[in-house]
C-alpha cells in the first residue's frame, strides 16, 4: 500500500489547502489567472490553494459567516459571499473553475446550479464527501471505508450523467484522513445544457 501524505503542509489556512493542491496536481490544473468560484470556503483553504496557484479572483462563498480567515479577507482578490447557499449562488460574471467542499448537500444537489455559472470550457473540481451521499442506515456509526467510498462515488458518478454531467476525472485526495470518513474528488466538465 502507498503511504499516504501528511495532513497539512502549513502553507495554506487548513487542510482543505493540501487537498486541493492535490487535486490540482493529479488533474493537471493550473489555475494561474484565472477567475475561480469555492464554493463552501468555511476559513478559506480552497480559496488560500488558489490565491497561491496564482488566481486572479475567487468568490468565496459559504452559509457561515465570520469564518473566512482574516488574511483572505483583506486580500483584494477575494470576493466574501457569507450567508449564501450552495444552492442558489448568484455572480456577477462566469468563472472559469468551481471547487466545492460542501457538507450536509448531495454533489448531484448542488453541481446543476453550480454549472451554470462557469465559462465554456470551465470545470468543476467538488469534494465528494460519502457520508452526505447515502442514507443513514448505510452508514455504520457515521463512518464508511475507502471501498465503500469508491462504491459510493461511482453512484454518483452514474447519478450525474443520468442528468447530463460528464465527471471527467476522480481521485483520491491521497492525504492522510486522520480517522476521517475517506474522500474523492470529482474532475466535472461544463456541458452545453446541464438541465436547469
Amino acid at each position: 500500500m502507498a503511504r499516504r501524505a501528511k495532513d497539512r503542509s502549513g502553507r495554506y489556512v487548513s487542510r482543505g489547502g493540501d487537498k486541493l493542491e492535490r487535486a490540482l496536481e493529479g488533474f493537471g490544473y493550473d489555475p494561474t489567472g484565472i477567475v475561480s468560484l469555492d464554493l463552501g470556503a468555511n476559513v478559506g483553504g480552497f480559496t488560500d490553494c488558489l490565491l497561491q496557484h496564482g488566481a486572479s479572483r475567487v468568490y468565496s462563498v459559504d452559509t457561515g459567516y465570520g469564518v473566512l480567515e482574516w488574511k483572505l479577507r483583506q486580500d483584494d482578490r477575494v470576493v466574501v459571499m457569507e450567508r449564501v447557499n450552495a444552492l442558489h449562488v448568484e455572480l456577477p460574471e462566469p468563472v472559469d473553475l468551481i471547487v466545492a467542499d460542501v457538507g450536509w448537500t448531495s454533489v448531484t444537489r448542488y453541481v446543476p446550479n453550480a454549472l451554470r455559472l462557469l465559462r465554456d470550457g470551465g470545470c468543476c473540481i467538488a469534494l465528494l464527501k460519502p457520508q452526505y451521499e447515502v442514507s443513514k442506515d448505510e452508514l455504520k456509526k457515521g463512518r464508511v471505508d475507502s471501498a465503500t467510498c469508491i462504491r459510493i462515488a461511482d453512484t454518483v458518478i452514474e447519478r450525474l450523467k443520468e442528468q447530463g454531467i460528464e465527471v471527467v476525472g476522480n481521485l483520491d485526495p491521497g492525504l492522510d484522513s486522520g480517522g476521517r470518513n475517506p474522500e474523492r474528488f470529482l474532475m466535472i466538465a461544463n456541458p452545453v445544457d446541464v438541465g436547469v
